[in-house]
């Protein structure tokens, strides 16, 4: 068991705080890392920084390729690059409320070595990593991984 923990820092920076006026600019803190955030640009964001959904959908693919990687170097097989454009989709659950309800992962994995895995091997290796991923096991949202 762990504890994570996050600072999250906002301060106004407007004159005013209506809703259409207001800065959504903040910061979040962790140990060692600071990241700048801000609302998604269509909630009246700055595109520059990180949006809670966007570091979400990067949770879900940053977990699972640490995962897939502990797996691979587990099994013998060496990683050389791995590479994952993975997106999400916000809209309306089932319970009419706005949620990143489905995130699609599709890592492109290139491997060194003599030991090459097969496909049967790479997709079990992802559902394996899906599985045992800390985030995905955390969250509603639908994740799909779209692995080649």
């Amino acid at each position: 068991m762990s504890v994570h923990k996050a600072k999250i820092e906002w301060q106004l920076e407007s004159d005013s705080f209506q809703y259409a006026e207001y800065n959504r600019n903040h910061v979040w803190r962790f140990e060692e890392a600071v990241v700048e955030a801000s609302a998604a640009p269509g909630f009246l964001g700055d595109a520059a920084r990180v949006d809670p959904e966007e570091a979400l959908v990067a949770s879900l693919s940053s977990c699972h390729m640490l995962t897939f990687l502990a797996l691979a170097s587990k099994k013998g097989y060496q990683v050389e690059r791995y590479v994952d454009e993975a997106s999400g989709v916000l809209a309306k659950n089932e319970n009419g409320k706005l949620a990143v309800t489905r995130v699609t992962l599709r890592p492109v994995v290139t491997f060194g070595g003599e030991r090459q895995p097969d496909a049967a091997a790479l997709d079990k290796m992802h559902e394996r990593s899906h599985k045992e991923c800390f985030i995905a096991n955390s969250v509603l949202t639908e994740v799909v991984v779209e692995s080649s």
